[in-house]
């Protein structure tokens, strides 16, 4: 089979990627930054980092921490605001060669629709809604109640004509209920998903590795996780695309993703040690697939054989 044949091309809903690869939201930068050393073509889309409404100063340092196999980060969304972020990345995302995603994360469901609105004016091709960040009074993640993530997605459907991806937590025991819920309210696809909570202590001064001691814990240990949370999205609710991601670092690890029922796969955590980590997991893709006499990637999507 020649190169030409493997197709690459998947769908989230009616909106098509070039590749099933997706840049995380928070590892690629404004991904005009990251455009420098990433090879973003190999990538269906890029998400650029949350922003809000107003500018938010973050969490004081430290606030990232190794923990072997896996990372920890307390930042707290740090970012300029919509505006700001708007005015100065906005015109220059035309010259990156992939779909850019904005990504939206506020207090209340009004801030969020605020900044959905920005972000649609600046140029990028999708919202992705960061439902899974802990900004309710409450310390509670807005992706951990139906009712609150049903009304964020409302308010930014309503802000926006560009498609919809709603940010989930695998922190929550209910992941097809608020999948269900945001599809419902207006989201084109959801993302599977985020952090888990976690915390570490350094044993010699006795201090938290993190200020705000507990924060989110990524890396390849949470690929178990997240897969779990894709394939019971996936089985509870087949006409849901599915964004997957978590602890993806190799082909093997995409391809996983795409059986249990990930219609795209996000890279996260290993930009940070491999910024053009997309390129060598596109090439095992298309090997894989070869192998496997296997002409689209669609054919992998939810191609899971049960015992």
């Amino acid at each position: 089979m020649s190169r030409s044949a493997v197709d690459l091309t998947t769908c989230l809903g009616e909106y098509t990627l070039s590749t099933p690869l997706v840049a995380a939201c928070g590892t690629v930068g404004s991904v005009v930054d990251f455009a420098a050393v990433g090879h973003l073509e190999e990538y269906g889309a890029a998400v650029a980092k949350s922003v809000s409404g107003t500018p938010w100063p973050g969490r004081t340092p430290p606030r990232l921490a190794g923990t072997g196999a896996g990372m920890l980060n307390g930042i707290g969304i740090q970012n300029p605001g919509v505006e700001a972020w708007a005015d100065e990345v906005g015109p220059q995302l035309g010259a990156i060669p992939t779909d850019i995603w904005g990504s939206a994360v506020g207090k209340d469901a009004a801030e969020f629709a605020r900044v959905a609105e920005v972000l649609s004016s600046a140029g990028v091709t999708a919202i992705e809604v960061n439902l899974s960040c802990p900004n309710l009074e409450s310390g509670r993640m807005f992706a951990l109640d139906a009712d609150a993530s049903t009304e964020v997605i409302a308010a930014v459907r309503t802000a926006t004509e560009l498609p919809i991806g709603a940010k989930l937590t695998p922190n929550s025991e209910r992941i097809v209920a608020i999948a269900d819920a945001v599809v419902g309210a207006g989201a084109d696809w959801v993302v599977l998903g985020n952090t888990v909570w976690g915390a570490g202590f350094d044993i010699h001064t006795r201090k938290p590795l993190l200020s705000g001691v507990v924060g989110g814990y990524s890396g390849k240990p949470i690929k178990p996780i997240s897969l779990r949370c894709v394939w019971e999205v996936s089985q509870g609710l087949p006409h849901v695309p599915i964004v997957g991601l978590g602890g993806v670092s190799t082909a093997e690890d995409a391809i996983e993703y795409l059986i249990a029922g990930a219609s795209a796969v996000g890279i996260g955590t290993a930009h940070f040690a491999s910024p053009r980590v997309g390129s060598r997991i596109l090439s095992g893709l298309r090997r894989y697939m070869r192998r496997q006499g296997m002409s689209s990637v669609r054919d992998l999507i939810g191609s899971v054989e049960p015992w």
